[in-house]
This record gives structure tokens, sequence and C-alpha cells, in this order.
């Protein structure tokens, strides 16, 4: 047996927070261009992939049990403490119905994209369908979140192909998102928007602040406290729920389902609160939401990679044509603009990374509210990735 070089706790975790440490610092230092087509996520992904995979760190520890017990919940509530329901409904306007129609779009696409490629895959890759669901809907935490809750292992080949995916669709659909400006004028006059609505949109999103304040020490205390705390009460809840079963005898959900169901409700009803306010919390979730990406892809075991990774690419890409059918046909209905069109195809498929570069790249007064969009998924990721699972399911 190979000796593993690196495998206290202490160790583990340095390396890993190291590792989604020094891609940031380049992204900032050098300001490579690249990082807008391969973002950081993907090196704080692949690099601890080869390092575990060259034993210098395991791929199975103690302390990754503990991150995905209580470090993941408490990332997710600290994270959904920023969505701002109202806000964003008031400023995008129909263009909600848009997002939401792509999630739609996302979670038809799963099953049928599924149906077409399942001969080539195994009996369990629905639970890596719904864990990428997760991430089209929401974001990384929510694939995160999906995955534990559909009992995934992260060293196991589904996780593996959904990450590969994931990255591999974001390579193609980010230049056609950022490409679609061009093309601005044939598709506002295909969906029937005045410029007037579109100048109104923008005029509303450059009222938009979203400033809380200096952050202080005792802000911190008040997150982990409000992580922890809704973690443990929600894996009290689903300890309490689980046992209980239907009339045939079934339990409908996992334990985990519940607890990331229950945190998800709760974050929901904390963002509604003066806990809102609390500077710091999206800066604080997101480090921890790389740090938990590194845990990930140091689970990775790529000893047992196949050729199914390549039946997996493929229904990535039918399921995408899918999202964007729905897109495109709910800007028709609405009539909405290419850029919310774009920025709500960004904040499903890519998440908060990715919806405020579209934005930028669109119209820079609309980086604050194709956040909240992002923050929106981040709520509905991970019930309607968990129902994806499900169809996806149905249909093996």
């Amino acid at each position: 047996m190979t000796e593993i070089l690196i495998s206290s706790p202490a160790g583990i975790l340095a390396v890993l927070a190291a590792i989604a440490s020094l891609f940031f610092f380049l992204e900032k230092k050098t300001k490579w261009k690249g990082f807008n087509y391969l973002p950081p996520l993907i090196f704080i992904y692949l690099t601890p992939v080869l390092m575990s995979n060259l034993h210098i760190i395991p791929t199975k520890a103690p302390v990754y049990d503990f991150m995905g017990a209580n470090l993941l919940p408490m990332f997710l509530t600290i994270m959904l403490l920023d969505v701002n329901i109202l806000a964003t409904i008031r400023i995008m306007g129909k263009g909600i119905f848009v997002m939401l129609l792509g999630t739609v779009g996302v979670v038809v696409g799963a099953p049928i994209a599924l149906m077409i490629v399942k001969h080539g895959l195994g009996p369990d890759v629905w639970k890596g369908f719904g864990a990428l669901a997760g991430s089209w809907i929401g974001g990384t935490g929510n694939m995160l979140s999906v995955a534990y809750a559909n009992n995934l292992d992260e060293s196991s080949l589904d996780y593996g192909y959904a990450v590969i995916a994931d990255n591999a669709v974001y390579l193609i659909w980010l230049p056609i998102m950022l490409a679609s400006k061009n093309i601005a004028t044939k598709f506002n006059k295909f969906t029937g928007i005045s410029e007037e609505k579109v100048e109104k949109m923008k005029k509303a999103a450059e009222e938009l602040t979203t400033d809380k304040g200096k952050v202080e020490m005792r802000h911190f205390l008040y997150l982990v406290f409000i992580g922890f705390g809704v973690t443990a009460l929600a894996t009290w809840l689903a300890d309490f729920i689980t046992p209980y079963k239907t009339d045939a005898g079934i339990t409908l959900f996992s334990k985990n389902s519940y607890k990331i169901l229950i945190v998800t409700f709760i974050a929901v009803g904390l963002s509604f609160t003066k806990a809102s306010k609390i500077p710091a919390s999206h800066a604080f979730s997101m480090a921890l939401v790389y740090l938990f990406v590194a845990r990930m892809g140091a689970k990775a075991d790529l000893s047992n990679i196949s050729t199914e990774v390549f039946w997996f690419l493929l229904g990535a890409y039918i399921w995408i044509f899918i999202h964007g059918a729905f897109l495109v046909t709910a800007a028709k209905i609405f009539k909405v603009d290419i850029h919310t069109a774009a920025i709500s195809s960004a904040a499903n498929i890519g998440g908060a990374a990715s919806a405020p570069i579209v934005a930028s790249y669109h119209n820079p007064a609309l980086v604050p509210v194709s956040i909240l969009m992002a923050l929106l998924g981040y709520a509905i990721g991970n019930p309607m990735a968990i129902l994806a699972g499900i169809l996806c399911h149905l249909v093996m």
C-alpha cells in the first residue's frame, strides 16, 4: 500500500486552503483573461484530484466526512442569507419568469437527455445527473448539496463525470452567452421588446445598492453561529422525520435530502430578517464553497474512469440544448431583451461566478441584479435539482 505524504486533518485542510487561495491569487495578480473561460473553480477541483491520485493527500479521510456533514450545510445557510427575492422580482420583472422557465428546461431536460444516453451509463448515473442539475439551476454549492442529498459519494465516477460535464459545457456555453450581445437588435425584434422597456430596467438596476457596511469581527461570529445553528437544527429535524414512512412502507426522501431541504427553507426564511444585513456573508460562504470544491477534487479516484464519460458528456450537451430552447421560448413569450435572457441562463448554468461576467459584458449596470438572480437560483436549486434527480431515477 502506497504511503500518503500528508494525512493529518490540519495538513489536509492546509493543502486544500492553499490550493483554493493560490488560484484566486493568480487570477488577481496576473489578470489573465483565460480565467474568464477557465475559472479558478476548474483548477481548484483538478489540482487536488492530481494530488490525491499521486498519493500526496488521501482520497478518504475523517476530515472529509466532517466537512460533508457540517461544513456543507453551514455554507449553504450563509450563502442563502443574501437572497433578496423581492428586489430581484421588482427589477427584473418578467425576466424572472425567463429564468424560472430556463430552470424548468434544466429539470425537464435531465430525464430526456438521460433516456437518450442511459444505455452507455451505470445504474446510479441518475445521481450524477441530479448533482449536475443542482449546479445548472443554482451553482456549485447546490451541486454539492444535491450530491450529498442523493448519497452520491464525491469519489464515485458518476460525480466525477458530472464535474467534467459541468466544466465542458461551461467552456462552450459561456462564450455563446457573451457573443449573444452581438445579436441584440435582431433578438429584441424577435421577442418584441421596446427600447423603452430595456432602458427602464437598466435604470432600476443602477439604483440597486448592496453595500452592507464595514465588516467587523463580530459579524463572522454571527455567521458561524447561524451556519452551525441551522445545521444542527436541520440534522435534528431530519433524524426526527426520516423514520416516518408512507402507507406503502417507503421513506419519501433520504435523511440527507431532508437535511438539505430543511436548511434551504430555514435559510431562505432568514433572508427576510436582519440576518441578511450581516456584512461579508457572501464572501465568507463562497470561501467555504471553494474550500469544499477542493475537498471534492481530493476525493475523486481516477483509477476506474471509463468510456462512460463520453456518454455523460453527450447527455449534458443534449440537456443544455433543451435548456436553451426553453430559454428562447420564454424570452419570446414574456418579451424580454437579449441581455436579460443571457443573464438568466448564466444565473442558472454558471451561478454567481458567471452571471456577473455575462452582465458586465452586456451592460455593467446589470451586474448587481445578475448576482441577485444567481442567488435566487441558489434558493430554488436544491428542491428543483432533487426533483430532476427523481425524474432521472424514474427513467432508468
